[in-house]
């Protein structure tokens, strides 16, 4: 370790800034946020800086006095012989000083901060690398959303109240990583304060019993994991059991909580590991147990994913739940392929369909569907596509209409194949495209070609 991360309390006291640039004018708007005093010296300042609420400009070299009563200096000169002065007369004070971009001369760095107020947190490299730092910070960024800083002033207003009821600093230590890692947590990321106060209320009146279970309906979207949303991250990574199914791709579920138990609840055409009885009454068991069930589904679990079946149950009995939209395949995979699913030259209307077959006919509105300037999405019909293609023929669509099967769509598996309502069964018959699929039919597939972006593979 080459330095001491410490955080230090600069407000209301005097820091100097030294230079009068752009970089000056960006450490003493740190100083500004942290409360500090902050007094700028240089020979030119930024008229911006110099006029700033709160800065005190002096515009002169930089010379001893300057740095009678401070807390801290900055040094943010482009001459470096002013900047070693800065920092020797500094050190030479035991005030603590930091000279932008110059390691050796600092006694302290300025790191990359992360603000979720009263939460922070900093990166440093030690000066080896600010861009690395940087991008690391923006990762993190992902990781810690913003409304972290009101789950973090929610701690602080009950600190003192569960520190004067739980006595043991052991039993305290456990009480809050439940709050923070429960329901409790949950309700206010989500703004519902109020109900947080009831349940750490509840909490403290029983402590030795706080485990609650909850489940979390998350859509994990079409399978780029750079399509999950944060909360949908977050809650991946508090999960005790993780129940998935066969649209999930593998990627998305080795983002889940290493230690966490993960369920394959299968899925597919005609081999379901487990019937969606069996999945709700299996979410209402492990919730049941105190434990934080993850029920990722691929899409949107409202579209085509048997969601609202799933929370049905769940409300039926009383399990506390939580639903996370995801990325549905309509929009991911016709976005990957290149297809808008409306263009005004082409469709003024969408329509989602599923293809599942039923006593060897498909069951939908056929009608409907045949209508012009329109997108047709069907979800799970390649295994019906001889049949989907005939009968919008049969029901008044042109056969040279176009059509496309995505395989695997936002995957590096992905593969497009296109054609007509006429020609495209053929076509699929000699391709042999395999499952998940979605099928886009309209005006919009001719504009693959133009606007194909996604090509995976590819170096």
């Amino acid at each position: 370790m080459d330095f001491l991360p410490i955080f230090a309390n600069v407000r209301n006291k005097p820091c100097l800034v030294v230079g009068g640039g752009e970089v000056a004018k960006r450490k003493a708007g740190v100083l500004l946020e942290a409360g500090a005093q902050v007094c700028v010296v240089a020979p030119e300042i930024d008229e911006e800086l110099a006029q700033t609420p709160g800065i005190e400009a002096i515009h002169a070299r930089f010379d001893v006095p300057h740095l009678d009563g401070m807390t801290l200096v900055i040094a943010a000169t482009n001459d470096r012989e002013v900047n070693k002065l800065v920092s020797a007369l500094a050190q030479e004070r035991n005030i603590p000083v930091n000279v932008v971009d110059d390691p050796e001369l600092c006694s302290f760095i300025m790191p990359a901060i992360l603000d979720r107020s009263p939460l922070m947190v900093a990166f440093s490299s030690g000066g080896a690398s600010p861009v690395l730092t940087r991008m690391m910070r923006g990762k993190m960024e992902t990781v810690i959303p913003q409304n972290y800083s009101r789950l973090a002033g929610f701690a602080e207003r009950f600190r003192t109240t569960v520190k004067q009821r739980v006595t043991n600093p052991a039993k305290r230590r456990i009480f809050w990583e439940n709050v923070f890692d429960g329901v409790v947590a949950e309700k206010v990321l989500t703004g519902d304060e109020a109900s947080a106060e009831a349940m750490l209320e509840q909490m403290l009146a029983d402590e030795d019993n706080i485990v609650r279970g909850e489940v979390y309906l998350v859509g994990a979207g079409p399978g780029d994991p750079d399509l999950l949303t944060f909360r949908a991250l977050r809650l991946m990574q508090k999960a005790d059991v993780v129940v998935y199914d066969n649209l999930v791709s593998k990627p998305i579920v080795d983002m889940t909580r290493r230690d966490a138990e993960r369920i394959f609840v299968g899925k597919k055409r005609n081999d379901h590991t487990l019937q969606q009885e069996e999945i709700n009454e299996l979410l209402v068991r492990l919730a049941k147990e105190g434990k934080r069930v993850l029920r990722l589904k691929g899409g949107d679990p409202f579209i085509f994913g048997r969601g609202g079946e799933e929370i049905e149950t769940l409300a039926a009995e009383g399990i506390a739940f939580q639903v996370v939209p995801g990325i549905t395949a309509a929009s991911g995979v016709a976005s990957y392929a290149g297809i808008p699913l409306t263009h005004r030259d082409h469709a003024q209307s969408c329509v989602f369909v599923t293809g599942h077959l039923r006593d060897g006919t498909m069951n939908l509105d056929w009608e409907q569907l045949a209508r012009p300037r329109q997108t047709v999405v069907v979800y799970m019909g390649l295994h019906g596509l001889d049949t989907l293609c005939a009968k919008l023929v049969e029901h008044g669509q042109p056969d040279t209409t176009p059509i496309a099967i995505v395989q695997h769509g936002t995957q590096p598996t992905q593969r497009v194949i296109t054609g007509t309502l006429a020609t495209l069964p053929a076509i699929a018959e000699r391709e042999k495209p395999q499952a998940p699929t979605l099928i886009i039919i309209g005006g919009v597939v001719t504009l693959r070609d133009k606007l194909s972006w996604f090509h995976p593979g590819a170096n």
